[in-house]
């Protein structure tokens, strides 16, 4: 089962496990994503390229705004950490419960994610609720897949979903 963050991530996440024989179902569950207009996008966006290329994908529609935030307004700083421990052990529970072999996300491609305390809360992850995390780092084949996904005419985001990430995005660009 690979939890997908958005359909760009995707692209190439995709293809590299399907080339090393992996049957995958994809699975969509990111209550971080705000606002709600920007959550449906993302949504829909895989829905369609998910559908053209055949992937299986289980969806769980949960727009998580109140959740989210209620949980990181505290340490907004270390708000990926509650992201990431969140969706990566959803993935690993519907796994489980659906007899998948692994669990893995297309968050591993992303270069602007902290690739290592990603890496370290799947393995905890999957030791917790006792799937086995499947890793690859789809880091090389990140500008392959966002080119890609310019000319499949996927909608790209401008940031990882997180409205806190929106605003971050927003100061840097008044300061510069």
């Amino acid at each position: 089962m690979l939890h997908i963050c958005c359909a760009p991530c995707s692209v190439m996440s995709v293809e590299t496990l399907r080339g090393m024989g992996h049957d995958i179902t994809g699975y969509w569950y990111n209550p971080n994503i705000h606002p709600y207009q920007e959550y449906k996008t993302r949504l829909e966006t895989l829905k369609g390229y998910a559908g053209s290329i055949n992937l299986e994908l289980a969806v769980e529609d949960f727009y998580g705004l109140r959740m989210f935030t209620e949980k990181v307004v505290s340490d907004i700083a270390g708000r990926c950490t509650f992201c990431y421990d969140e969706r990566l052990r959803k993935t690993a529970e519907k796994a489980k419960k659906e007899g998948y072999d692994a669990f893995s996300s297309t968050l591993f491609i992303s270069p602007y994610q902290r690739h290592e305390e990603l890496l370290e809360t799947a393995y905890r992850v999957a030791k917790e609720v006792g799937i086995p995390f499947h890793y690859v780092d789809f880091r090389p084949y990140f500008r392959e897949g966002q080119r890609r996904a310019r000319e499949l005419g996927l909608y790209m985001q401008k940031y990882c979903g997180c409205i806190f990430s929106e605003e971050d995005r927003y100061l840097k660009r008044s300061k510069g």
